[in-house]
């Protein structure tokens, strides 16, 4: 390779980040830079997909937010400033507020909004329906459930498609905890700062400030009148 075309290469690695080239580049995506009319508070950059006869596009915030290649990422996600995305995840359709970070091999579905400065660990199933507001901690292998009579099937063999069940809503509310390999059921609310002890099944409402542990879950102990809290 010559001195001139080594510049060349160079130069075009610098103006999109060599880190976000190859990124895109393992993904199938290409990157292209967006920053020349961005704010410097809120740097982007663009990949495009080239899918038939039509290019998919996806803008993410942040360049540091990409922790590794393997990730699957729709273009319709909503992603907040300084995210941080691990490797082997799959989100689609949903939103994550600013300095969330989304440990490995998380699933995130359509509809589920997860807000700021939370922590979802490895291994954790977010389904439709379920909103996770802002500085919540979920353990690893926790598993939201959003249909409380499931079946794969319809009363006349059909196997059953959107229009064929209602999604079920769960709210884990602001600055709650839940530990690691818990059972979420829907149609449930975590209240603020409650604290859900580790493997447990969660059937009813969760109030806030309290700890609640076990199968079903149930209140421990008031946070509030414990000193160590």
């Amino acid at each position: 390779m010559s001195a001139s075309s080594t510049r060349r290469s160079s130069g075009k690695n610098k103006g999109i980040g060599t880190r976000r080239a190859v990124a895109c580049a393992k993904t199938g995506w290409r990157a292209r830079d967006t920053t020349r009319n961005t704010p410097k508070s809120r740097s982007q950059w663009r990949c495009e997909l080239a899918v038939g006869s039509r290019t998919m596009t996806r803008t993410m915030v942040k360049t540091d937010q990409i922790m590794g290649p393997h990730l699957c990422i729709s273009p319709d996600v909503k992603l907040g400033e300084n995210v941080k995305l691990s490797k082997f995840i799959n989100l689609y359709g949903c939103e994550i507020g600013d300095n969330t970070k989304i440990g490995a091999f998380v699933e995130v579905q359509k509809n589920a909004k997860i807000g700021k400065d939370c922590k979802i660990s490895s291994h954790t199933f977010v389904c439709e329906g379920v909103t996770i507001e802002d500085q919540v901690f979920v353990g690893h292998s926790v598993a939201f459930i959003n249909d409380s009579y499931p079946r794969a099937a319809t009363s006349d063999g059909r196997l059953q498609t959107e229009a064929d069940w209602k999604v079920e809503t769960t709210l884990v509310k602001k600055g709650a905890s839940i530990g690691s390999g818990c059972t979420i059921l829907s149609n449930v609310t975590i209240g603020e700062n409650a604290l859900v002890g580790a493997g447990s099944v969660v059937t009813k409402d969760v109030p806030p400030n309290t700890i609640v542990a076990g199968n079903p879950a149930r209140i421990l102990r008031n946070l509030e009148a414990d000193p160590e809290s």
